[in-house]
């Protein structure tokens, strides 16, 4: 029992345990859950359950609420538009709250050149449309992506992620003209850029690529920091061989890693950044924002859909982005960093088993190994350490091919004494799951 957390049933809780039973006879298996419980609200950092358990979100729902659960002037947001109308779509009758929104987002976006910025649902409709773009923009069909990337699941995006289980498991066959190369790796397998090139130039004719999609920080695939020079090797490369550099940002923006998008910690400007998760302050949105000649090659009518921008969730968007503002999120973000690597840090001196801990701004991480030589992954003890923490009241995600990466997306919103509280947890999870 902390400040934060309140555990005082067993886990599930008789209400969460009916709805979880409801849950299976209902819902299709492929929707898995990982808490054993069912959310009542939640507010901030704190999600409290059906039967009155609090516990610290160190998940964010996934990266989406960099905001915090339900910030007020984001709720009020959403309850003004919905009064004015909820829906007429923008391509039958388009309104102001989609451009104003547009324009704030290109004035963020990096680099000197004019941006236009289209609206989608999800991650991956904004990386399926990307791709589109791209090959409107130049008349190409190839696509380079890279290992352990996470890029979405349908069927494009769920080609260019790399990780088989348990997104591709069962859905092939994939879609043609999708080259991986292997993303730096600095602690399990660093490559230079020279050998980055030959490996393209083995894979493919660079005349026939439309784009290169990358990370500016693998966010599924293990919170993997390149090195500082990827990114513009990136650029190089694009510019050289006349194709599109791509970067998805969908994890690692909104003021996640320190910036409020994470290319410019590596001073590059992408022609297309995709976005998502965190920008509509919990609201399904995403998009593209890009140079403006590139985002016009499409032809009218290509791109869209019928919800896509939908004035509720622009709405809470402007409202999320005044909030990253108001309260100074992007810089929080570095903060938040520094005070999860300490802990991270001090746990590791304690646990071996910590291999490496890393991140960029609050995109922190530690990669646990069974040994410090073979960096033999330590899947299953990552897996007890998570269930410990989420017994105890800490949720967080893992991550990486191997699944032995604790990752944390904490609201950006996070007090210092609700960071430390959920750092104690942790290390109580580390001794019970390892001894």
């Amino acid at each position: 029992m902390g400040k934060y957390v309140r555990i005082q049933t067993e886990l599930p809780g008789p209400k969460s345990k009916a709805v979880l039973e409801r849950k299976e006879r209902a819902v299709p298996r492929a929707l898995a859950a990982l808490a054993p419980f069912v959310v009542a609200k939640a507010d901030g950092v704190v999600i409290e359950d059906l039967d009155g358990n609090r516990f610290l979100d160190f998940s964010g729902g996934w990266g989406v609420m960099n905001v915090g659960h339900s910030h007020p002037k984001v709720v009020a947001a959403i309850k003004r538009q919905a009064d004015r109308f909820v829906h007429t779509d923008f391509t039958a009758v388009p309104y102001e709250v989609l451009v104003e929104l547009a324009e704030r987002i290109n004035r963020l976006a990096p680099g000197p050149s004019p941006k236009k910025t289209v609206f989608f649902n999800s991650g991956a409709e904004a990386v399926e449309n990307a791709v589109k773009i791209s090959r409107a923009a130049t008349g190409r069909k190839a696509v380079i992506c890279f290992e352990h990337a996470f890029h979405g699941r349908t069927y494009l995006a769920m080609t260019m992620t790399h990780k088989a289980m348990p997104y591709k498991a069962g859905f092939g066959p994939y879609m043609p003209d999708v080259y991986r190369l292997p993303y730096p790796y600095p602690y399990r397998a660093p490559i230079s850029m020279e050998e980055l090139e030959r490996r393209l130039l083995s894979l493919v004719d660079p005349g026939e690529v439309a784009c290169v999609v990358a990370e500016p920080v693998i966010g599924e695939g293990g919170f993997i920091v390149p090195p500082p020079e990827f990114f513009p090797f990136l650029r190089e490369l694009a510019d050289r061989h006349g194709f599109l550099l791509v970067a998805d940002e969908v994890q690692t923006g909104v003021g996640r890693t320190g910036r409020f998008f994470a290319t410019e910690h590596y001073g590059v400007e992408p022609d297309l950044i995709t976005f998502a998760k965190s920008i509509a302050g919990g609201m399904p949105l995403s998009g593209v924002v890009g140079v403006a000649e590139v985002m016009d090659k499409p032809i009218p009518g290509s791109i869209g859909g019928t919800y896509v921008g939908n004035p509720v969730a622009c709405a809470a968007s402007l409202a999320a982005l005044e909030v990253v503002e108001e309260e100074g999120l992007v810089a929080r973000a570095d903060h938040i960093g520094e005070v999860l690597r300490r802990g991270l840090e001090r746990i590791a001196e304690r646990f071996p088993i910590v291999g490496e801990v890393r991140g960029l701004g609050a995109m922190v991480g530690a990669e646990l190994v069974r040994d410090p030589g073979t960096k033999e992954p330590a899947t299953e003890e990552t897996s007890r350490i998570q269930k410990e923490a989420l017994m105890r009241g800490l949720i967080f995600p893992t991550a990486g091919v191997y699944g032995n990466v604790i990752r944390f997306l904490v609201p950006l919103v996070i007090p210092d004494d609700a960071l430390e509280e959920g750092i104690s947890i942790l290390e109580q999870a580390f001794q019970a799951a390892l001894g």
